[in-house]
């Protein structure tokens, strides 16, 4: 069976010398640097607060719908609109290409081939290395990934994301600004964890009088500790001190932890940094808040997902034809219940809304016949004439 690999990266004939030749040179951008994009982030993942504002956009991201406007390609848009791919659902594809975007900066999204060298689908992929290579004066993305094999394929067939781009022409930056935070974030982790060990241990410091030689008091020490702290004593939880001990003392310890403003301001530095908050994550936010998340975190990449998808899938023709690709969402599910029920009744009347666009607000099932508006009676069409104008604005 052809593997995963083999059935995205399928070769094309007379083309398959690409990913592997290097005569034809390297493909420069304007400031002559070799653009090359390396994994250097996927560490953050690994820390619990930032994997879950991560996964709070992806989340959020994942509702996007995917829709293809126009008549080109028509048998890889029938495609699209049973799935990006056989292996994912639109809702998968896009967490993970969200996903890997907020951890690399950057994200590759590649056509699959069939075996006819045709395209039937697109898949996001994360290598561990890519880069810009010219073949035959063409741009291609040559990539490498972690069990060694590698790829290319021609840029102009690709999609690829960014957050981040200022030193690169093609690639984001990487999350070196997060690396103080992550410092912070460790010790504190550090601090609790010591914290938690030395409340569960015993210590004490005591004056030991009549030893007036430095051998008795090192005897007396491993006395008292064969007697009381190994698993083979037999003082059964219970220490037993001498009356040679005097000024007996226990020591407390006090681990190094954050305090809560600290906390507050590391938690917060994560937070501006991929656009959430405290109630986006807990799932707690709604209307306006909701809202703001869609504006400044879901949107912006509706719109870079949707046009990178549209030059990928679309040649500049059919682009002009009108052929198009668009990930977008109902904002006004982010509008709370009370607030949705007064929308559809001011809509509706109105002819604003169809009876379809009004049950998507509650996310019910389209009806039959659902898709006409209808306009109250009592509402009056205006004229083109200043007369019409007037008997309408009387009407009101």
């Amino acid at each position: 069976m052809s593997s995963l690999f083999d059935k995205i990266f399928r070769p094309k004939k007379g083309k398959s010398e690409a990913a592997s030749d290097t005569s034809q040179g390297y493909f420069y951008t304007l400031r002559n640097y070799q653009p090359v994009f390396a994994t250097h982030n996927g560490e953050i993942y690994e820390i619990e607060l930032i994997r879950a504002a991560i996964d709070a956009r992806a989340r959020h991201i994942s509702k996007l719908k995917a829709e293809i406007v126009g008549s080109s390609k028509p048998q890889l848009q029938s495609k699209l609109r049973q799935g990006p791919n056989q292996w994912q659902t639109w809702s998968q594809f896009l967490y993970r290409t969200s996903t890997i975007l907020d951890v690399q900066n950057t994200a590759f999204v590649v056509p699959v081939f069939d075996e006819g060298l045709n395209i039937t689908g697109y898949y996001p992929v994360l290598p561990e290395r890519a880069e810009i290579v010219s073949y035959k004066n063409e741009p291609w993305l040559r990539y490498r990934f972690t069990h060694g094999e590698t790829a290319a394929v021609e840029l102009k067939q690709c999609a690829i994301l960014n957050k981040y781009q200022y030193k690169d022409d093609f690639f984001g930056d990487p999350n070196n600004a997060l690396d103080e935070t992550m410092k912070l974030m460790e010790i504190q982790n550090q601090g609790i964890e010591d914290a938690v060990k030395n409340a569960a241990s015993y210590r004490f410091i005591a004056q030991v009088n009549n030893f007036s030689k430095a051998e008795d008091l090192s005897k007396e020490r491993q006395r008292f500790s064969q007697e009381n702290l190994t698993k083979d004593s037999q003082g059964g939880g219970l220490l037993l001190f001498p009356n040679t001990y005097q000024n007996i003392q226990q020591v407390k310890a006090n681990a190094p932890t954050v305090d809560p403003d600290q906390r507050e301001q590391i938690n917060d530095n994560v937070f501006r940094y991929f656009g959430v908050n405290d109630k986006i994550l807990k799932n707690e936010a709604t209307g306006d808040d909701l809202d703001a998340f869609f504006n400044g975190a879901v949107e912006p990449f509706a719109i870079q997902f949707s046009e990178a998808m549209t030059k990928a899938i679309f040649s500049e023709r059919e682009r002009a034809q009108g052929s198009f690709f668009i990930a977008n969402a109902n904002r006004l599910q982010y509008m709370t219940t009370t607030s949705k029920v007064s929308l559809a009744q001011q809509m509706l009347d109105r002819g604003v809304m169809s009876i379809n666009e009004a049950r998507e607000l509650f996310n019910y099932a389209p009806v039959k016949d659902g898709d006409v508006r209808t306009i109250r009676g009592e509402y009056k069409s205006a004229r083109e004439d200043l007369g019409g104008i007037s008997d309408a604005n009387e009407t009101k």
